[in-house]
């Protein structure tokens, strides 16, 4: 979900307007005339402006800076004297002016406590100098101040007021009471000026826009503790429910994603629907802030709960065909491809297509996103003719817009269904249209010229053209080498992944492993690329297992399970897949035992999610009951091949090589037990009743 959805949240917050430093000046440098006429008085007043919020943050930070006895301004629209309003606000917000105080103090100590780390450093290799001599060489600004001091005034900022801390007192929403139940700090109840949180949650999100995140951390939480305190327990807050959000946000763009979800998982639960519209869009916006951030962990099913449970909020508060609604149901159809979870992800782009036709122009750009994602999906299904159809009807729609760099994807797209189909001429047609738009548009040594070179190696490959396959897969890898600066690494590994695969089709192994290592150090076990790891380290087993190191082919398929286990996609096919190429290695490396538990997992994975009658099924039945053999349970071995054998028979007859392996191996377990293959044969009489219609035109015939 592309950035925080608060279009639907309304707050008190208005931006005050900005001060220039010029308005300041002549403000401070011709103060009203006490002495003047009663005329030039009402003159004043009536070009005389309230002062807004930031402006009197000004005026108090003046009257705390001339506590020395130097001649100040006046304040800002005063009569020369401090007024009442500056008295109040003085005494209202002076505690929270200390906290901003101690908040820049500290970044300073950070500033310098880095300085010293670096001079640290570098003084390092002299450490035999004496104590007196290593004091004499610190920072010029810190020798006039004992060390002692300094040092601990500095760890005691650092701990009050890291952002760490404030979000762990903010979680446990803990409160510095005395026991008659009064507040003990003095900041803790200046939170409650309702002025605080508007101008705390307004800093922050400036200090967002200047590339700050962990001061504008310090000021979110702050504001999210002001709304809390102003709102009480009476009605839910939606002021309090947007600061979380930002504040989550912030923790993201740090890298936290942990300690982001319990804040937004707070959020959700302050809207209440029924109140209204604001409160239903922002518990929406949470819902699918939190699912982003779940994908971006790996949790895959916990992002879809959140994403279906905005999806229905949206669905009761604007009604079942609004457009927003269709935007939504694309989003969660493309997260459900990620998911591989393509059934629902047809059924839920069909959605948006029907609201978009509906209550859209003929060929939109929404309608047009939603045929692309149709086209992929109905690709991946196998049912590459209507993926066709919707891919040919977006690149006319998208051409006729003039949008030269999205036609050449669709096109690379139509070419890859043009491959799967063996219609290898339109296929290289396509792909060439495609690659002279990137070209044009992006230049000769972008990234997605290269994807384009290896679709065209891929091609070449499989029509057993390899000089040309081999020279497309060097022209790709020249650009993957040395990427367009700002080039996204994923972007690279992905396409090291893909040449990988072609040249491991080659009987290449060891150059495909060599880019398979180097794309897995791309991705760096970022978050949110699980997944994607998870794949590289189980396609680099294979690898492994093919060149005979069985010990390396374990560890990289163990890798890549536990990654897949922590990332909630236990229950796939390509889960099962990696449980039975494991059992493989294991059983080389002769962990009977773990072989035997490796393969009983993975048919229980793929009987639910492929069938007893797949062929990968099968090989797992296979396996197993070689495992058996070895293991001495015989009998099950001769129950699970005999399970097989006939249904080979039955779907690829049985002249199949396969089938006579299958055969031979249990004729031999049979004759070892001393037990005959239980051959289930069909009568006559059984044949013709199973076909009642056959017997019934047989009877009309007579």
């Amino acid at each position: 979900m592309p950035g925080i959805p608060m279009d639907g949240v309304t707050t008190n917050v208005e931006a005050p307007n900005e001060l220039t430093s010029s308005n300041i000046k002549e403000n401070s440098s011709s103060p009203r005339n006490l002495r003047a006429s009663p005329s030039e008085r009402e003159a004043q007043a009536e070009t005389y402006n309230e002062p807004t919020i930031e402006q009197l943050f000004d005026n108090v930070r003046d009257l705390e800076s001339s506590s020395d006895g130097s001649e100040s301004r006046h304040s800002f629209g005063s009569d020369g004297e401090e007024s009442r309003i500056d008295s109040e606000l003085r005494h209202l917000v002076g505690a929270e002016m200390e906290a901003i105080r101690a908040i820049e103090e500290e970044e300073a100590a950070d500033v310098t406590e880095a300085e010293n780390g670096a001079v640290d450093k570098k003084q390092a290799p002299n450490a035999s100098a004496s104590g007196s001599s290593k004091k004499s060489k610190g920072p010029l600004h810190l020798q006039a101040q004992p060390e002692s001091n300094a040092s601990t005034k500095t760890s005691t900022k650092k701990k009050k007021n890291s952002p760490e801390n404030e979000a762990a007192s903010y979680a446990r929403d803990s409160h510095t009471k005395k026991k008659n139940g009064t507040v003990l700090d003095s900041s803790e109840s200046s939170l409650e000026n309702p002025d605080l949180g508007p101008f705390y949650l307004k800093h922050a999100r400036d200090l967002i826009a200047s590339d700050n995140p962990r001061r504008a951390l310090k000021y979110a939480l702050r504001a999210a503790k002001s709304f809390e305190k102003v709102a009480g327990r009476q009605k839910p807050s939606l002021d309090l429910a947007m600061s979380l959000h930002v504040t989550a946000a912030i923790y993201c763009k740090l890298g936290k994603f942990a300690e982001a979800v319990p804040v937004l998982q707070k959020s959700i639960e302050i809207p209440v629907v029924e109140q209204g519209q604001d409160h239903a869009l922002a518990k929406f916006s949470g819902y699918m802030q939190l699912g982003d951030i779940y994908a971006m962990l790996g949790q895959l099913d916990s992002s879809l709960q959140c994403y279906s449970a905005g999806l229905e909020i949206q669905k009761q508060t604007l009604g079942d065909m609004d457009p927003r609604v269709g935007e939504t149901c694309r989003y969660l159809a493309e997260a459900h491809v990620q998911a591989l979870r393509f059934d629902e992800a047809e059924r839920l782009c069909q959605m948006a297509l029907d609201i978009h036709r509906e209550k859209g122009e003929p060929s939109s750009l929404e309608e047009t996103a939603d045929r692309r994602l149709m086209g992929l999906i109905c690709d991946t299904k196998g049912h590459r003719e209507v993926a066709l159809q919707h891919l040919v009807s977006v690149s006319m729609a998208m051409a006729a817009d003039g949008r030269e760099t999205e036609v050449a994807s669709v096109d690379c797209s139509i070419g890859d269904i043009y491959l799967s189909l063996g219609r290898y001429d339109e296929a290289v047609f396509a792909y060439q249209k495609a690659l002279n738009l990137y070209k044009t548009t992006k230049g000769a040594n972008h990234p997605t010229v290269a994807s384009v070179f290896v679709r065209l190696a891929d091609l070449y490959n499989k029509t057993g053209r390899l000089k040309e396959s081999k020279s497309y897969c060097e022209n790709a890898l020249r650009i993957y080498t040395k990427p367009v600066p700002g080039t996204p690494a994923e972007e690279i590994a992905a396409g090291l992944t893909d040449v990988s695969a072609i040249y491991e089709s080659m009987n290449e192994h060891e150059q495909a492993l060599k880019l398979l290592q180097k794309a897995l150090k791309m991705y760096d076990n970022s978050a949110g690329q699980q997944s994607t790891v998870a794949g590289i380290e189980a396609q680099m087993g294979v690898l492994y297992y093919i060149r005979g190191n069985y010990g390396e082919s374990y560890l990289s398929f163990k890798r890549a399970i536990d990654k897949l286990r922590a990332c909630g996609e236990k229950k796939s096919a390509f889960f099962g897949i990696a449980l039975n190429q494991m059992g493989l290695a294991c059983v080389q490396r002769y962990a009977i035992n773990e072989a035997a538990e490796l393969f009983e997992e993975a048919r229980t994975i793929l009987e639910q999610e492929c069938g007893p009658c797949h062929p990968d099924t099968l090989g797992v039945y296979s396996n197993l009951a070689g495992t058996y053999d070895a293991m001495g349970r015989s009998d099950e071995a001769i129950d699970i091949l005999e399970y097989v054998v006939g249904l080979r028979e039955e779907k690829l007859g049985t002249a199949y090589p396969e089938v006579d392996d299958e055969k031979r191996r249990l004729a031999e377990l049979l004759k070892e037990a001393g037990r005959v293959r239980n051959r289930k044969l069909r009568s006559l009489e059984t044949l013709l009743d199973s076909n009642p219609r056959a017997v019934e035109g047989e009877a009309t015939r007579s």
